[in-house]
């Protein structure tokens, strides 16, 4: 390879050449963890010619020991991945070599997390370079590494924006409304999986690090399983993060509920007579025909109000969730909704998890912080025992919608389909559903789902909004 400082043709620009240099050897690295000794060597040149440290081609080395040696990059890194406007060519093309060699450290010390066993020392400055990435792309630290932030900016492409070549490459600074879409859940991704494998009870032993830690689907499931063998300052940082996660998908969640559970106008129930309730227009229209053109006054006869009351029907909601292995995703997503439900009013919420055994966890439903706590994820499936369970609640058939969240790979797969068949003839509105998750993934045994699709009740797999919208249907 020719050096990297000079150009084998007077028409390259050299800054495109140092560029893509630093570039290729950020690919090569991420997709190889064997250093590439020609690309090593150029990329050295490319640094040290710039004026920048050759610490940040050091593995080794974390964003904050670069930083604490030379804290005149600091400023260098908030905001590296935000655009700028500037009208001077000659001087972007010199910035992007200089942003090309930060940005392949801050990519390559989150994304190439390697493999094997995981120290809370190597978790620790995991964090603090995911937090340096996070500042590039212009969030606070840990914004973005439970996948929330950004939710409502539309899908992103994968990958963290940045090539070896042109156009919408390297030479151009990564579309944000794009990129921090698809990294967030990445982060939550890369996190999760240091977090499994390393000694997660050393971590929440630790209460400086277990407060590092971001709440994700992933880390929920590991603390569910393991809450038994945990206690004292483990078990409470454990509990802390399992509050946190719930309460943040319950606001999600809370406003979707909002938004579509809200039942017609009642009109046979007379408006409250109180100010906030008048109806100005309406009032003004009836009394206009009381208009005094000589004194310029219009006089009321009668005043009128808006109709607030809603049509409400007490109603039987019967939740029935898998909690084996494969469906922590729906148990914790169907527990919090349950409980957004129960405090409705008029709405008689009763909530069963089962995998062999079965659990009625109705006196907890309101609140899923508690119910999660007293599941026992894992374990078999038999659909059975949570059946015997649900049945005798269906006091009144036509009143009671019963949602069975499973992926219904069952052992006794014929004795649980003629109980469902036979909730369904009684005139219960019965809802099956495959996946309740954020992503809207999920497997069904086809067996069951054929089965669904000739009673005339096809199973609901997809998003969560899904259900929220089915239960409103029969709710409101």
């Amino acid at each position: 390879m020719t050096d990297a400082t000079t150009s084998p043709h007077p028409e390259a620009d050299p800054h495109d050449n140092r560029r893509q240099v630093l570039y290729w050897r950020l690919l090569a690295r991420l997709f190889d963890p064997e250093e590439q000794a020609t690309l090593e060597s150029a990329s050295l040149a490319v640094v040290e010619d710039i004026g920048l440290p050759s610490a940040l081609l050091d593995p080794g080395a974390s964003v904050d020991s670069i930083v604490q040696r030379h804290p005149e990059l600091a400023a260098d890194f908030d905001g590296l991945m935000v655009p700028e406007a500037d009208d001077d060519e000659a001087r972007v093309r010199a910035a992007e070599v200089r942003r090309a060699a930060l940005v392949s450290k801050v990519l390559l010390n989150v994304f190439a997390a390697g493999s094997g066993t995981v120290t809370a020392g190597q978790l620790a400055r995991w964090q603090s370079d995911a937090g340096w990435l996070e500042r590039a792309l212009g969030c606070k630290p840990g914004e973005l590494r439970g996948g929330r932030a950004g939710a409502g900016s539309g899908a992103g492409t994968a990958g963290p924006g940045v090539g070896p070549t042109g156009t919408g490459g390297p030479g151009t600074t990564p579309d944000r409304s794009r990129l921090i879409p698809a990294i967030g859940p990445e982060l939550g991704a890369i996190e999760a999986d240091l977090v499994k494998r390393m000694r997660l009870r050393e971590v929440l032993a630790d209460p400086k690090l277990a407060a590092q830690l971001t709440p994700s689907m992933s880390l929920i499931e590991q603390l569910l399983r393991d809450k038994n063998n945990l206690s004292g300052v483990a078990l409470a940082n454990a509990k802390a993060l399992i509050r946190r996660f719930v309460d943040e998908v319950a606001q999600v969640l809370r406003t979707q509920v909002e938004k579509t559970t809200v039942g017609a106008l009642d009109r046979s129930v007379p408006p409250k007579r109180v100010f906030r309730n008048l109806d100005l227009d309406r009032t003004i229209w009836k009394n206009l025909t009381n208009w005094s053109p000589e004194e310029e006054r219009l006089y009321v006869d009668r005043l009128y109000y808006r109709h607030t009351a809603r049509k409400t029907t007490p109603q039987r909601l019967i939740v029935v969730v898998d909690q084996s292995g494969s469906m922590v995703d729906s148990m914790v997503n169907c527990t919090i909704l349950a409980s957004i439900f129960a405090g409705l009013p008029k709405v008689d919420v009763h909530l069963i998890a089962y995998d062999t055994q079965a659990l009625d966890l109705t006196p907890w439903v309101h609140d899923p912080f508690e119910t999660l706590l007293r599941t026992n994820l894992g374990g078999g499936t038999d659909g059975t025992v949570a059946m015997a369970l649900a049945q005798p609640k269906i006091a009144e058939p036509r009143n009671t919608v019963v949602v069975w969240i499973s992926d219904f790979y069952e052992w006794r797969s014929e004795p649980l389909f003629d109980s469902m068949a036979a909730i369904h003839r009684s005139g219960a509105k019965f809802i099956p559903v495959g996946s309740v998750t954020s992503s809207g993934r999920g497997s069904v045994n086809p067996w069951f789902r054929e089965r669904f699709k000739d009673l005339g009740t096809p199973v609901l797999s997809g998003h969560i909004r899904k259900l929220v919208h089915e239960l409103k249907t029969f709710l409101a």
